[in-house]
């Protein structure tokens, strides 16, 4: 087994690193290649077909236990079936829009 050291005695012993490539790393610089250190790069998102991204809020709220579980079989049924909206968030957002612009809050 090592013998066991401080962490200053450690990181004295630890071999200097450029300070250039210590500050591109630290602040993401896109000047690094993977070749010199940078994390390498991920793939870009599919794009879906929407015409403009609509911004998201969460918002927390306790709903009747029945409706909840209603809710949730919904949501994994249909998602087994891959009928749309299947997502807990999309069938709520497709159930309160009518409500939202019955009463003026929404054009």
């Amino acid at each position: 087994m090592s013998e066991r050291r401080t962490l200053v005695e450690g990181l004295k012993q630890t071999p200097a690193v450029d300070p250039e490539l210590e500050k591109a790393f630290v602040f993401n610089s896109k000047g690094l290649t993977e070749g010199e250190g940078a994390a390498p790069k991920a793939a870009a998102p599919p794009t879906l077909a929407v015409a403009a991204t609509i911004a998201r809020a969460p918002i927390s709220t306790r709903i009747r236990a029945d409706y909840a579980t209603a809710l949730k079989r919904a949501s994994l049924e249909r998602q087994l079936n891959n009928t749309e909206p299947s997502t807990l968030q999309d069938i709520l957002e497709q159930a309160i829009e009518p409500w939202l612009k019955a009463n003026g809050y929404l054009q």
